[in-house]
């Protein structure tokens, strides 16, 4: 469910935070050997009769245009000799990413698109595919002078990881990276008379430790040449201890743990934590029930 075999589809929208997330998917893309394909949605269908005369749907189309041939020469110069295709959507930001990238696809966001307040560390559009794709996405966050690694981190529990491992394996394999695989696990330090019903820590922890093991045996046989290292660690939040991490890596891989009838998009705590705070890019690799939106 988690191999990549379509094309890297990244959303342009001229901002500031889309030009990392073009560089990024470029590289990406010519490391993969597949093609890149930039797409920028105006929301046409949404709102464009609404639009009056025209000649301003018109010039929203032109500005479109644009925008995606000034990302595919971003991707260009990031890496020469890529394929490059791009298209103007007339659908929604999501729905447009989420429809070009299909089930095999990677879909790649900025942070922030031309929409967000400075204020904000994650835009919607960067949360609404994360939370809906089929696909695994990419959100592109962190500082410029982020320090490269060699390091992809990825957060692990049990054996229903096991395509999230995959892919932080294949990833870094590529990467001639190594990888780590980080696992947390809370205490409750204010339980009080609870304590005898959450069982002993230690027996906690060599349950952890035992199932990571046996997590990590399968990727250690499929990628022999890869250097994984593992961490069992006791954390207040688990979120935070991935998010202090993450300035140690050049990639957070983590999974989307969805609830089966939530309502709405949902992407569990950890998962949303980090997507707001990680020092670095943010994988997040889909399982279980899916949710598609509307425009």
């Amino acid at each position: 469910m988690a191999a990549v075999h379509g094309p890297i589809v990244v959303g342009a929208d001229g901002s500031e935070g889309a030009a990392p997330a073009v560089r990024w998917a470029a590289l990406e893309a010519a490391s993969r050997g597949v093609p890149l394909h930039i797409v920028c949605a105006t929301g046409l269908d949404t709102w464009g009769a609404k639009l009056s005369p025209d000649s301003v749907v018109q010039r929203v189309l032109d500005i479109g245009l644009d925008t995606v041939e000034r990302a595919a020469a971003q991707a260009e110069e990031q890496a020469p000799g890529l394929r490059v295709t791009s298209k103007v959507s007339r659908d929604g930001a999501a729905p447009a990413l989420l429809g070009e990238a299909g089930d095999d696809g990677l879909i790649v966001v900025g942070s922030r698109g031309a929409g967000g307040f400075s204020a904000l560390l994650l835009g919607s559009v960067g949360l609404r595919v994360a939370a809906c794709a089929t696909a695994p996405v990419v959100v592109v966050r962190g500082t410029p002078d982020h320090v490269t690694t060699g390091v992809v981190l990825v957060a692990a529990r049990d054996e229903r990881d096991l395509d999230v491992m995959r892919f932080a394996a294949q990833t870094a394999d590529r990467r001639k990276a190594s990888l780590r695989v980080l696992s947390a696990y809370t205490y409750y330090q204010y339980a009080g008379s609870m304590v005898p019903l959450l069982g002993d820590l230690t027996e906690v922890a060599e349950q952890q430790a035992s199932s990571i093991a046996r997590l990590i045996a399968p990727v250690r046989d499929e990628f022999p040449d890869l250097t994984v290292t593992s961490e069992l660690v006791r954390a207040h939040s688990p979120a935070g201890a991935l998010v202090d991490e993450s300035a140690h890596a050049d990639l957070v891989v983590v999974g989307a743990r969805r609830p089966a009838h939530a309502p709405g998009t949902p992407l569990g705590r950890v998962v949303h934590a980090v997507l707001h705070h990680a020092h670095c890019p943010v994988a997040v690799v889909p399982y279980g029930e899916r949710h598609r939106p509307g425009d």
